[in-house]
């Protein structure tokens, strides 16, 4: 006491410690919990099923008619390895041009047995412009660059083959040919070679096999237009009454048919929870959405990698090339646009993959321009939207491959396959159908969708392949 006043000292952690309004613990217990719908982080953008046009398929299948066609394929050629021995199997000669179609078994095992192996370092020569071209060569592994003289007397590159293909076939039916080009290896690689003289040894011992490439000449001569099909005669430019060509055009005669595959899942959900947990959100619907984004993912999944009708199953081989240096580059998807020029669509890339195509871009000083795609400024090449798919696959050793497409049947491109109308159909194409309870009082649903895709002559498809991403790291 001083003065006659008493003086009171208040301990200040006292102070902070008391509490002077309604804590916040405390105030939560009478408030309502904003809440969103729950998340999936497996939901992508899923650019391919929203841009395909679908098409009505009431029977559960789907078949593409085509002209008849007599034009021998440019197939990739397999082959089996042990240890450092490869071979050629022997049916898939049948690649080859003047071997297509021909069917003894003895006959392509012995002319298989006669291919030699070669290993070619970068930079080596396999052939060289004006020799004579009398052997034919299969590339088992690597890659090789075709190099001609251009209208104005220098180099330009033709072309790049890989792992599969084939070229110099000619040799097989032309003793007087020569090289038209210059042939060298851009990586290590794999060669098997065929001479001309172990071809005619053969020849002149298999009456079948000389059958065969007698109808060969005689297809050959006869006229067709660049695709293999037979010319449709017409006359143009005359006068007078001249006798007018008679023509047709012929089908043919098994043409494929596109089966729709499906996806599907039981749902099931416990009654108690179905009953008493539905506010603010309905239990039931909110399983289902999440089930069927996950079906509708696998959908997109299946639609590039289904081995029977998935887009990178279905290229054909002549609408397949590789890159030209490893990363795809400007030049590359301008050699897809030569593939694929009548109409093109979209491209279809991994993410990863559209990045290491913009610092291509960069290093050659390149900055291709946006384009607005329902409201989305999405990158595009040459005016042309470069769309991510995460369903692309990327290879163990950092590879992967670039579609682009022309789509819609009025275009002769790729559509989706689809049916509407379903019984219980929730969505065009997928339907839920109640199963019932059972004796744990469980309710199931069976979730399905029903899809496949079809490429409606070959040049609406192009694939870059092998397109180097770059080490992580």
């Amino acid at each position: 006491m001083m003065g006659g006043f008493a003086v009171t000292v208040t301990d200040p952690v006292d102070a902070e410690q008391a509490p002077s309004s309604l804590g916040r613990a405390a105030a939560r217990t009478l408030a309502t919990t904003t809440k969103s719908v729950p998340q999936m982080q497996g939901i992508s953008s899923r650019w391919l099923l929203k841009l395909l046009p679908w098409v009505e398929v009431s029977g559960g299948a789907y078949r593409v008619n085509r002209r008849l066609s007599y034009a021998v394929g440019d197939g990739r050629v397999t082959f089996t390895t042990t240890g450092t021995d490869v071979r050629v199997i022997p049916p898939e000669l049948g690649e080859l041009a003047p071997l297509r179609g021909y069917d003894d078994e003895d006959v392509l095992a012995e002319l298989a047995g006669r291919f030699t192996q070669h290993e070619y370092a970068p930079g080596d020569a396999l052939v060289e412009f004006g020799s004579p071209a009398d052997q034919v060569f299969l590339i088992a592994h690597g890659k090789i660059t075709k190099t001609g003289t251009g209208a104005y007397g220098d180099q330009t590159v033709l072309g790049t083959l890989a792992d599969g293909d084939h070229f110099g076939e000619t040799a097989l039916v032309d003793p007087d040919g020569i090289w038209e080009f210059t042939a060298k290896a851009v990586t290590t690689c794999t060669v098997l070679t065929l001479p001309r003289t172990a071809f005619d040894d053969l020849l002149t011992r298999s009456d079948t096999l000389q059958a065969h490439l007698d109808r060969y000449r005689a297809r050959g001569s006869a006229a067709s237009n660049d695709h293999g099909e037979a010319e449709i005669s017409l006359a143009s430019g005359h006068d007078g009454e001249p006798v007018l060509p008679a023509t047709f055009v012929d089908y043919e005669a098994q043409p494929r048919e596109y089966e729709l595959s499906v996806a599907q899942t039981v749902l099931r959900v416990h009654s108690r929870v179905a009953d008493l947990y539905n506010q603010p959100m309905n239990q039931i619907e909110q399983q289902l959405r999440l089930t069927i984004e996950a079906l509708r993912e696998r959908q997109e999944h299946e639609l590039i990698n289904n081995p029977d009708f998935g887009l990178l199953h279905n290229a054909d081989f002549a609408q397949r090339i590789p890159t030209r240096t490893g990363p795809p580059t400007p030049d590359d998807l301008d050699e897809l646009l030569t593939l694929v020029w009548k109409d093109p669509a979209f491209f279809l890339a991994h993410p990863a993959t559209i990045a290491a195509f913009g610092r291509e871009c960069t290093k050659a000083g390149l900055y291709p321009d946006a384009v607005d795609l329902g409201g989305h400024h999405v990158p595009a090449w040459r005016g042309i939207p470069l769309l991510p798919c995460n369903k692309i696959p990327v290879t163990d050793t950092r590879t992967s491959s670039i579609l682009l497409m022309r789509t819609g049947e009025h275009t002769q491109g790729v559509v989706g396959l689809h049916q509407t109308g379903l019984p219980d159909e929730y969505q065009p194409g997928l339907n839920v159908r109640f199963m019932g309870i059972n004796d744990q009082a469980l309710i199931s649903y069976l979730v399905s969708a029903y899809y496949s895709a079809a490429v409606l002559v070959p040049d609406a498809l192009a694939i870059l392949d092998n397109a180097e991403l770059g080490r992580e790291g």
